[in-house]
């Protein structure tokens, strides 16, 4: 009923945008017949409801893949360069948070690291939301940073390096295969604020998952066994999007004109010295307005990169 309901409304959506045109239509017909240039203007709100429609239609058909529709796992980390790094890292995280509640998601922070100094060691949450992970895979990346440092009394010019991951949640749907064997767990204190039960026993939960080395960690809930469960999840998310991963770099093999996104591409370039600029190297798109950006203004990029991923052409002629 689920689907269904989906595929309705995108019915519902082209009829709607037809009946649009047709009514533009007549209105140009009878100004024509008439000579009365005046009813052409009657088209102009018709045609201005019927190109809203098809762009929405549009973005619907971008984010057509199989886990876009569902929530989302985001993981911020800082590339080396300590304090400047995990300040950047922060930043990332306050820009993608405010890009979060512009859209309406619901988010949970999992697990947070602060620096020794200032900014953020790690940072895990979760993103609740229709198209939560198609909206925000665009984000996936290694992302760059230059400025003056407001950490170096020489005020000179700094380079910081942060990386984004993003996962699709799991559901039951999906079964992922995980042999516990394979996998360690470790309970520990945990470290962020808290009530005095939270921060006096060892309910913070870190798995590892030998085979791959991956590690997950989670302390925000308010029990071991809820710390655990959420733990879990997110291994399961990031399994699965490794699977995703190799089956892509295959197909890269195939297809040597695709482009890859993995750690250590650089994605995007936020510039605030000597001038303002952040740019996407994935599209070319560009904007002068970086306060905007940062504050979670990522719509033109966002669209611009699932433009581009899904063969429209020139994503900054598109967005423009």
């Amino acid at each position: 009923m689920k689907e269904k309901g989906s595929y309705q409304t995108i019915v519902e959506t082209m009829e709607a945008e037809l009946k649009h045109l047709d009514d533009a239509s007549v209105f140009l017909e009878l100004a024509h017949d008439e000579g009365d240039p005046s009813l052409a203007e009657e088209a102009i709100p018709e045609l201005d409801e019927a190109e809203k429609g098809i762009k929405k239609l549009e973005m619907r058909r971008m984010l057509s893949g199989p886990n876009d529709k569902g929530n989302a796992i985001v993981s911020i980390n800082p590339g080396a360069g300590g304090t400047e790094s995990m300040d950047w890292a922060s930043m990332i995280f306050r820009m993608l948070l405010r890009y979060c509640e512009r859209k309406g998601f619901h988010v949970e922070v999992v697990d947070q690291q602060p620096g020794e100094e200032a900014g953020l060691k790690s940072a895990t949450f979760e993103v609740s939301g229709e198209y939560a992970f198609g909206l925000l895979k665009a984000e996936s990346g290694v992302h760059r940073l230059v400025r003056i440092s407001p950490f170096d009394a020489n005020a000179r010019r700094h380079t910081s390096f942060a990386s984004v991951f993003v996962f699709p949640e799991i559901d039951d749907t999906i079964h992922v295969e995980i042999n516990e064997k394979d996998v360690r767990e470790d309970t520990y204190r945990s470290s962020g604020a808290g009530g005095q039960h939270i921060n006096k026993t060892s309910s913070a939960i870190r798995l590892t998952h030998i085979p791959t080395g991956i590690v997950v960690t989670c302390q925000n809930e308010r029990s071991q066994h809820s710390n655990r469960d959420m733990a879990w999840k997110i291994l399961r998310a990031r399994l699965y999007d490794k699977q995703l991963r190799e089956q892509e770099e295959k197909m890269d093999a195939i297809n040597a004109t695709k482009r890859a996104i993995d750690f250590g591409s650089q994605i995007r370039s936020y510039v605030l010295h000597p001038y303002q600029m952040v740019k996407d190297h994935r599209t070319n798109y560009e904007t002068s307005n970086t306060s905007g950006v940062l504050d979670g203004d990522l719509d033109d990029f966002i669209t611009s990169y699932l433009l581009a991923s899904n063969g429209a052409g020139d994503p900054t002629l598109l967005v423009k």
